[in-house]
């Protein structure tokens, strides 16, 4: 009898544990667009970009039409670069520039992407490609909006830009001359030679390229 009584009562308890799980699941579905906003701006502010993210997929699968997605897009854009995670600004940035692209969300969306793309890079022997495309998206970004107002940023980091790729070309270049490989060395020397940039703009990173490159 009291093997039975206790069997019931551990019965119960599960029963009881269970529904109190579930209607806490429950209450996390069918909220308000605000609702999963502030969730997202609580999880940002407190660092847990991985709960914002989710409380973003949230937000956008029961409220498509929502004028907070686009605001919270951006809010997720920014708040991955600050934790250097600029594939996710990334993405963010492709999907807020696909659903609301006008001219002017596009001209600080695409500012962003080449910001992204620039505090993205970690040593210039290995981001040799990214730097090259960079300079190209900051070229052409410069030549679509002259008189934008995030311009004279993108200038800026097209400038940096072009001081490190003439020192990977220098780089390049002295490394061919050491392994006696003088026409691949001429190839770097005159791209150079053609840069608008002159060895004597630039003084070399003391320490860290990334902390010349940034600052």
């Amino acid at each position: 009898m009291f093997r039975n009584i206790i069997i019931f009562l551990i019965f119960g308890s599960v029963v009881i544990f269970n529904n109190g799980c579930s209607s806490k699941v429950e209450q996390e579905y069918e909220k308000p667009a605000i609702y999963w906003y502030q969730k997202l701006i609580r999880s940002v502010s407190s660092g847990n970009l991985e709960k914002a993210d989710s409380y973003f997929t949230s937000l956008e699968s029961e409220h498509i039409s929502s004028p907070l997605i686009p605001e919270a897009m951006l809010i997720l854009v920014q708040a991955h670069m600050d934790s250097e995670e600029y594939l996710l600004a990334n993405f963010y940035l492709d999907e807020y520039i696909k659903r609301y692209g006008n001219r002017q969300n596009k001209e600080f969306a695409q500012y962003l992407k080449i910001k992204a793309a620039f505090l993205g890079l970690n040593s210039p022997r290995c981001d040799q490609k990214l730097i090259l495309d960079t300079l190209k998206k900051a070229q052409s970004y410069i030549e679509k909006y002259p008189n934008g107002i995030y311009t004279p940023y993108v200038h800026t980091i097209q400038v940096r830009l072009e001081m490190t790729e003439y020192m990977m070309n220098e780089s390049i270049a002295k490394l061919y001359k050491r392994r006696d490989k003088d026409k691949a060395s001429k190839i770097y020397e005159e791209k150079n030679s053609k840069s608008r940039i002159k060895k004597g703009d630039i003084q070399p990173p003391a320490n860290s390229w990334v902390d010349w490159l940034l600052y």
